[in-house]
């Protein structure tokens, strides 16, 4: 596609990356086929070519609008179009650039922009979200139906394994995870430390950035990345073998990390080593000799693959391949390449085509006959326990309760 910049954008490092991504698209259509909410609204402007001409529009001089900030707004991120797109354009990057300059050009209201702001505080915010989820949880018996089903029950995390191993890897504990989804974490070190594994935390990391970088506070959330770079590097130094993370959303920003810091003097040489030691789970025990865990009970499992693993992370079948190495027999799932809807903060932010989203993934999921749904993200997890009276568990739960 060719493009002409203007002198207002020409020379910064974002334009001259979307310029790099937009050359790239041949405006095939290709990516149509495959974007939920093109598929939902039928609108050229709210599938991934509609969104690449309006940035494009931009960057070559046309005034952003509201309108363009709302169509921009509805896209999930599940970069579902990059699988699909024949030429290989990054959209997720340049969909990140397009919001951040309408955003700064734009503007919203004050509860538009109330809301953002709450929702970068709290959900990072390791100590107040799971405050706010205890007094949630203390209240939920006696909450209508649809605010309780979006409180997800108290549950415990299990004992986390205390052997020492000559072999380390360091676990992201992120945010929301270690209140909402407690076990995960936990089942994760025990199945590590059958594989000879310790799985050690740093206390003083946190939030991976994520929420802030795609609700456009980038300084906010490139703060969140060296806290954990900082809090990390000890670590790596002492040669830990990976960085182990359960939640595949997170997954995607911190192998995201060298990129998002390649221009920082002091901190581009120690994120580029961060992203080049980041695993999915699914990434570590595929590497693994899993002759080792005895299968107790395997079950048929219905998989949702969340999209930050199958398109962010590019691991698509990966998963599927262990839990099958392992035993377990996956129901196949229809239109199993679309996203539930969840989508970080998509589903607060535009719950309408959240739900019907939703509805459509949960449909697909319970038609496998499967009594169990399994997911790799807390994102999807809760989203998809809001769907569906089956349980909902992240993957690594159901290996750890099957092995021994």
């Amino acid at each position: 596609m060719q493009t002409n910049i203007i002198e207002r954008y020409a020379g910064t490092d974002y334009a001259r990356e979307a310029e790099t991504i937009l050359r790239k698209c041949v405006h095939c259509g290709f990516c149509t086929a495959t974007c939920p909410t093109y598929q939902l609204l039928g609108d050229e402007l709210d599938g991934p070519r509609g969104r690449i001409y309006q940035i494009k529009e931009i960057l070559e001089g046309a005034t952003p609008t509201a309108s363009v900030q709302t169509h921009l707004d509805r896209c999930l991120t599940c970069r579902s179009c990059e699988t699909t797109c024949p030429s290989g354009v990054d959209y997720g990057r340049l969909a990140d650039i397009g919001r951040k300059i309408v955003e700064d050009e734009v503007g919203r209201s004050w509860i538009e922009r109330l809301i953002r702001k709450t929702l970068i505080y709290v959900i990072p915010n390791r100590l107040l979200f799971s405050t706010l989820l205890r007094v949630g949880q203390l209240f939920r018996p006696i909450l209508p139906g649809i605010v309780k089903r979006k409180i997800p029950q108290k549950s415990a995390q299990g004992i986390w394994p205390s052997t020492t191993h000559s072999r380390t890897m360091l676990i992201l504990e992120a945010c929301a995870q270690p209140s909402a989804t407690p076990n995960v974490n936990a089942a994760t070190a025990r199945v590590l430390d059958r594989l000879g594994i310790q799985l050690i935390s740093a206390s003083e990391a946190g939030c991976c950035g994520a929420v802030a970088h795609h609700l456009s506070d980038h300084n906010r959330s490139l703060d969140a990345i060296k806290k954990n770079i900082d809090a990390w590097w000890p670590f790596v130094e002492q040669g830990v073998e990976a960085i182990v993370i359960t939640a595949s959303g997170c997954g995607v920003m911190v192998k995201d990390y060298a990129h998002l810091l390649a221009g920082d003097a002091l901190y581009a040489d120690k994120a580029a080593r961060v992203s080049a030691l980041a695993r999915d789970i699914s990434e570590v025990l595929s590497t693994e000799d899993l002759r080792g865990l005895k299968v107790r009970q395997a079950k048929h499992v219905a998989f949702h693959s969340p999209c930050t693993l199958q398109h962010g992370q590019k691991l698509n079948g990966l998963t599927e391949d262990v839990l099958r190495g392992l035993g377990f027999e996956l129901k196949p799932v229809v239109d199993s390449h679309l996203c539930c809807g969840s989508a970080g903060t998509y589903s607060i932010l535009q719950p309408d085509l959240s739900r019907r989203l939703l509805k459509n993934k949960i449909k697909s999921l319970e038609a496998t006959g499967a009594p169990t749904i399994a997911t790799a993200n807390v994102g999807c997890q809760l989203h998809l326990s809001t769907g569906t009276d089956n349980p909902v568990k992240h993957w690594i739960e159901l290996v750890d309760e099957a092995t021994e």
